[in-house]
Parts: C-alpha cells; sequence; structure tokens
C-alpha cells in the first residue's frame, strides 16, 4: 500500500528542514525529499544568520537532518517528479517510490544561472561573488570589479562600495548610454570607476583572482568580482499543481499568504521557492511560519470533521 504522511517537505534546505523540525516536534508524520542541490552549496560559509554566523551550509544542513530526525521525521535523498491532486497529495518520486500527503511544503528553491563569461562559473563562491550581505565582510577594502548584466546592475556597483572604496563597475554588454544619468552621479558620488568595453574573462594565479580581462587585451587587477546570476525558480510542481504566479523582475514566483500558503488549498511554500532574496535565516523563518500554520490547518480539519461525526 501507499504510504501516507500527514505532511511532504519537498526540498531539505533550510526552509525544508526548519518546516519539518516544526512539524515532527508537533508529532506529524512527516517526510523530506530532498534532491540535495542547495543553493548556497558553492560558498564555503554561511554568513549573517545569528549563532550561525561563519558555519559552512553543508554543516548547517547536517545538523539540521540530525535534528529532524530526533523527532521522527523521515529524509530520503531523491527528487519529487510529479505531484497529484485527489482528496490527498500523491507524490512521485524518480526512484520509483510513490506516497501520499494531506498537505505539502514546497521548498525547491532556485539555481542561479551564472553569466556566460569564462572563468566566472569555476569560481562562483570563492572570489567571485553575488551577495555582499553573505560575503562583504570577508572580501572588505579589496579591489572589487562588478560586472554588468543590465542597466540594474549599477545597485549592486553602489552596494558593493560599502565594502571596499576601490570598486570598478565593468559595463560588459551594456552600453553606458543605458544608464541614467541618475545613474552616473551616484557611481560618480560612490567613487565607482565605470569601465567600458566587454569583459573576455578572468586572470587567475596560484589559485586566486587577480585580475578582468577585457575583449581587447586590457587588464585591470581585481581580486573579487562580483556577478549578478539570473535567478530561475524551481517552479515547476507549482505550476502544474495550478498555483498562481506572480511575475517579478527576477521570476515568476507562487502568490502566498503570510505563512506561506499558496492558492492551492493545502500547499505551503516557503525559501527561495517564494523569492529570489530570501538568504538562510529568512528561508528558516519561512519553514517554521508555513509548518505552524499546517499543524492549525490540520488540527481544525480533524476536530471539524469529529464535530460531524
Amino acid at each position: 500500500m501507499t504510504e501516507k504522511y500527514a505532511v511532504v517537505v519537498i526540498g531539505g534546505g533550510a526552509a525544508g528542514l526548519s518546516a519539518a523540525l516544526v512539524l515532527g516536534r508537533a508529532r506529524h508524520h512527516t517526510l523530506v525529499v530532498d534532491a540535495g542541490e542547495p543553493r548556497n552549496a558553492p560558498a564555503a560559509h554561511m554568513q549573517g544568520y545569528l549563532s550561525r554566523d561563519g558555519m559552512p551550509p553543508a554543516e548547517f544542513l547536517a545538523v539540521g537532518r540530525e535534528e529532524i530526525a530526533r523527532y521522527g521525521v523521515e529524509l530520503v535523498r531523491d527528487r519529487v517528479v510529479e505531484v497529484g491532486k485527489g482528496e490527498d497529495f500523491a507524490v512521485m518520486l524518480a526512484g520509483g517510490r510513490t506516497v501520499r500527503a494531506r498537505r505539502l511544503v514546497i521548498a525547491t528553491g532556485l539555481k542561479d544561472e551564472l553569466p556566460a563569461v569564462p572563468g566566472v562559473a569555476e569560481r562562483f563562491g570563492r572570489d567571485v561573488l553575488h551577495c555582499p550581505f553573505c560575503h562583504g565582510w570577508e572580501v572588505r577594502d579589496q579591489p572589487f570589479g562588478v560586472l554588468a548584466s543590465s542597466p540594474a546592475s549599477v545597485h549592486q556597483a553602489l552596494i558593493v562600495s560599502q565594502w571596499s572604496k576601490d570598486v570598478r563597475f565593468f559595463l560588459h554588454t551594456v552600453a553606458e548610454e543605458e544608464l541614467s544619468d541618475q545613474d552616473l552621479r551616484r557611481l560618480a558620488a560612490a567613487g565607482v570607476d565605470v569601465v567600458p568595453g566587454e569583459v573576455a574573462g578572468l586572470v587567475v594565479e596560484d589559485d586566486r583572482l587577480t585580475g578582468i580581462r577585457l575583449a581587447d587585451g586590457t587588464t585591470l587587477a581585481r581580486s573579487v568580482l562580483f556577478v549578478g546570476p539570473r535567478p530561475v525558480p524551481q517552479t515547476g510542481l507549482l505550476e502544474r499543481l495550478g498555483a498562481e504566479l506572480r511575475e517579478t523582475p527576477f521570476g515568476a514566483y507562487p502568490v502566498v499568504d503570510p505563512t506561506g500558503l499558496t492558492t492551492v488549498p493545502g500547499v505551503w511554500a516557503a525559501g527561495n521557492a517564494i523569492g529570489f532574496a530570501e538568504q538562510v535565516v529568512h528561508a528558516a523563518s519561512g519553514g517554521y511560519r508555513a509548518a505552524s500554520a499546517i499543524v492549525g490547518d490540520l488540527l481544525m480539519t480533524d476536530l471539524d470533521a469529529a464535530a460531524r461525526e
């Protein structure tokens, strides 16, 4: 017979594990399905999470898995390939197993699509970075580069100037005429040097970034490069379930209420599945909120059913 759970959590990152912890402690039979592809895997450490600042992401997840196991939560390394709706949800796994769930938490996150510049992908999470709040302190006062992917990249160049006063903004494929007068004034006020011309690649010596090479052969010394990946939300399951999505400049994300409830009854979402800017601390909080709402939802559903008998 198909095994039935109170809740299946799809995604074993900070949001999914946090939800599972709350659900396990509330004595709900819970399964976490983890494909093992956390967004922050390239990073050596995570920052800005009170009491966990500087902790390696892999260690953080390992501790989380140990914690949920104490409360009887099951975790499987697998991928959900489809979810069917009925009286409850049929969750089909790539490994061939199908389970049923009364409620779902979708915490499938997103993927970062990096600029197609040679060397960027290989050094991402080391000296090619995207979030100054995550890594700015660790690289403070070094010579920064910022690779433009659109005129909106001006914002990133301005923000990173908080951590270094030696910032060069590489326009790459963006024409200087695409920047507004206000953009140029702000860049000048922040002391950010605008560098026209396409970036052809990175200069790496002794496994360290030392420069940015332009298409015309010019090389400018830099030891850190900030880039703006294109976020690709992993919302396939939500779309097939019929969840309403909202378009943003950073992709389409599900419409949710303050607890993470989507427009599909019984389906909650948390973490980067609901927005590109969710840091680990936000994701953990979102998972907690979703799980506590599910505990109340299941309780009231069962009490109402008992009252009708």
